[in-house]
């Protein structure tokens, strides 16, 4: 519990710029999402598998550029496609293994594109100011609430072989903290209460879903932590793995059947 406490503190800073937004929040985001794919990149290097780290550094300023200027996603889609061809020019005469550009540009997509969605709800929506922080009620709720069930009521295990202290009782718990979280949010910010209870309980899911694929990554690797920005409580990914899966399916969720 005193990782969590502590992981919660050091979003702070982050949670002070959601509010502020702007110029701050786009720099901000540039240089979380570079920090992130580097340790998402060094992660594989213990697999003898080097990614093209300066592509993923581009991107991330990219991102900055794409909301300073108020761009339009096609134009993400766009920059990935420039930087493939660079990444397939680099491969043929470096003489790369296709599996590093398989991972540089899967850490754009999962890294920096997946969490990119977190300024998108904010921007996006007349409301995104309020929105944005379903994204961090659906995975703080989840990860508290999961570990006090799981604590209390754990007895049998969800997927021992990825994640052994996680519980069916944990995951069960998770949603329904997930949920009624965000039927609080929504009764104290006027929102459809059958929304929330909707958004809470399936971005839970998804929630524990980005939580374990993290934990599979984590193993199959071979390392307990992603970085070690937050000494003892690892690194960017580390505090982010529920949000980054979270953040689109909160989007989506809005702009298909809320907004």
């Amino acid at each position: 519990m005193r990782t969590r406490i502590i992981a919660a503190l050091a979003l702070v800073p982050l949670f002070i710029l959601i509010i502020i937004g702007g110029l701050p929040l786009y720099i901000a985001e540039s240089i979380i999402v570079g920090i992130a794919l580097n340790e998402f990149y060094k992660a594989f290097e213990a697999k003898e598998i080097h990614p093209l780290f300066n592509i993923g550094y581009i991107f991330s300023v990219y991102l900055a550029l794409k909301n300073i200027l108020g761009l339009h996603t096609e134009y993400t889609y766009v920059i990935v496609f420039v930087l493939f061809l660079c990444s397939i020019t680099y491969l043929l005469r470096v003489k790369n293994d296709i599996i590093d550009i398989t991972i540089t540009f899967f850490g754009i997509v999962y890294v920096g594109m997946f969490l990119d969605f977190i300024v998108l709800t904010l921007n996006t929506f007349q409301f995104g100011k309020i929105y944005v922080w379903i994204i961090f009620i659906i995975a703080f709720m989840t990860d508290i609430c999961a570990y006090f069930a799981g604590y209390l009521f754990g007895k049998h295990k969800l997927i021992p072989k990825v994640s052994p202290k996680k519980t069916i009782e944990g995951g069960i718990g998770g949603i329904l903290g997930s949920t009624l979280g965000c039927i609080l949010f929504g009764y104290i910010f006027n929102l459809d209460l059958t929304s929330m209870v909707i958004i809470g309980s399936l971005g839970s899911i998804v929630a524990q879903f980005g939580d374990l694929f993290a934990s599979s990554i984590k193993r199959y690797v071979g390392i307990k932590d992603y970085g070690k920005l937050i000494p003892g409580h690892g690194g960017i990914l580390d505090r982010f793995d529920s949000v980054i899966l979270v953040a689109p399916f909160v989007y989506y969720t809005i702009s298909l059947f809320i907004r």
